[in-house]
């Protein structure tokens, strides 16, 4: 089986960490097959929403492998494979892959069942809506390895919970509950392990039934207008607006709605 798999169903993209027998740490085939997984999902017009989750219910992933990707990446070993190669003559997939300077519009659901450190927590941030099993575990570990969160953590986690409570979670690298994560709002909802795929695939359901380009336009704004002047924010807002207004599908919405009957979004 590849270490990670990639599926579509019904507008869904279903991106699958798969390393159990690690928990599903990141390697260097991980983050090539991720990083292609994420451009297709941006490319294919079909898919309205991607659900990304790991094998297994022990992990979400925990991060980098420390034997195998960590000392490829600091020079302390050579390639040993493809994935490997492939990756060191492109260094810029670990970015695409942890969604980090690479835009992608469409909405991304995290499924945490499991241990969600490190490599696993920076990969959330990136995600719009988290749901976590009970018994998922979270944290930016690498301190205490003497190496930095460096995909998007030192920018992101301050922008998405409180100030300080993101610099103890950097700082001090100790690990956090599912219930602790969801009281700062690193995480929507909380579930027991069965109702987790259940959960995720509802909110994935919902989404997918929206107007594509208007979800696509609200996530691109949100996104753009972060750390702008209010001002700045609310004219990337008329744009988009402007953009939507004139679309198919905003005309298809309100007469669907009148005549009764489900929409046939179009995405333009």
């Amino acid at each position: 089986m590849p270490a990670v798999v990639y599926e579509k169903k019904g507008g869904i993209a279903y991106i699958i960490l798969n390393r159990p027998e690690v928990h599903n740490a990141l390697d260097a085939e991980v983050v090539v097959r991720l990083a292609e997984a994420w451009q297709d999902f941006a490319d294919d017009d079909s898919l309205r929403v991607a659900i990304i989750t790991g094998a297994g219910d022990r992990a979400f992933s925990s991060g980098a492998d420390l034997r195998k990707l960590i000392p490829l990446m600091a020079g302390a070993r050579q390639p040993g494979d493809e994935y490997e190669e492939k990756l060191m003559s492109n260094r810029r997939l670990i970015s695409i892959a942890l969604l980090r300077g690479f835009d992608l519009y469409k909405p991304i659901i995290a499924a945490i069942n499991g241990y969600c450190l490190a490599g696993g927590t920076e990969i959330i941030q990136a995600t719009d809506i988290r749901i976590a099993a009970q018994h998922a575990t979270f944290g930016l570990t690498e301190v205490k390895r003497a190496i930095i969160p460096s995909g998007g953590s030192l920018v992101r986690l301050p922008r998405q919970i409180p100030f300080c409570k993101a610099m103890e979670v950097l700082l001090v690298g100790d690990s956090m509950s599912a219930e602790e994560a969801h009281r700062i709002g690193l995480v929507n909802q909380v579930v027991s392990p069965g109702k987790l795929m259940e959960m995720a695939e509802e909110f994935a359901g919902k989404i997918a039934e929206n107007g594509p380009l208007a979800v696509r336009k609200i996530k691109e704004t949100v996104l753009k207008a972060l750390g702008r002047p209010v001002n700045e924010g609310y004219a990337l807002e008329d744009e988009a607006a402007r953009v939507i207004m004139g679309s198919e599908d905003a005309r298809e919405g309100p007469r669907a709605f009148a005549e009764k009957r489900p929409p046939r979004y179009v995405g333009r």
